[in-house]
């Protein structure tokens, strides 16, 4: 899986709505910290996990499905394993007849359910963090990887 930097750029750059499915309440957590830089930068994030559903988290109640959500949705964002993909992927299609893009997170791929998604007119990003992509992408990161000389989940 090869992305170039435009595609990827293109990806975050439409992106407004992002529904984070998986994401946790832990803020040491990747999916925390991951959503919660996101909506940082402006993206409007919608937290999906139905073992929290019914609390908020950074202004938005968490959602126990992607079908519970009412709002319009560019991407979801997967922080499952890669099993658990395909009826992520069948409830997006389903549930966002506007969606632009499914993401999975690194050590995520789900091809067969990537070229459903792919069959539909939505991009697919695999095995990447739209965290780090955004940062890269974006000026936030030198060639090292990082900008501060400390890596820490906290913002």
């Amino acid at each position: 899986m090869s992305y170039t930097d435009d595609f990827l750029r293109t990806v975050l750059k439409r992106t407004k709505t992002v529904a984070v499915v998986g994401v946790s309440l832990n803020p040491v957590r990747p999916s925390f910290y991951v959503a919660r830089y996101l909506s940082l930068k402006g993206f409007t994030v919608i937290p999906v996990n139905p073992g929290h559903a019914g609390q908020r988290l950074f202004g938005a109640e968490v959602k126990a499905s992607l079908s519970d959500i009412d709002a319009k949705v560019d991407m979801v964002d997967i922080f499952r394993r890669s099993e658990a993909v395909p009826p992520i992927v069948d409830e997006a299609l389903e549930a966002f007849p506007d969606l632009q893009t499914v993401w999975m997170q690194i050590g995520v791929e789900h091809a067969e359910a990537a070229a459903k998604a792919e069959a539909r007119g939505v991009d697919v990003v695999m095995n990447r963090c739209p965290k780090i992509e955004y940062q890269r992408l974006f000026g936030e990161l030198r060639m090292g990887g990082f900008n501060t000389g400390i890596i820490s989940s906290k913002l």
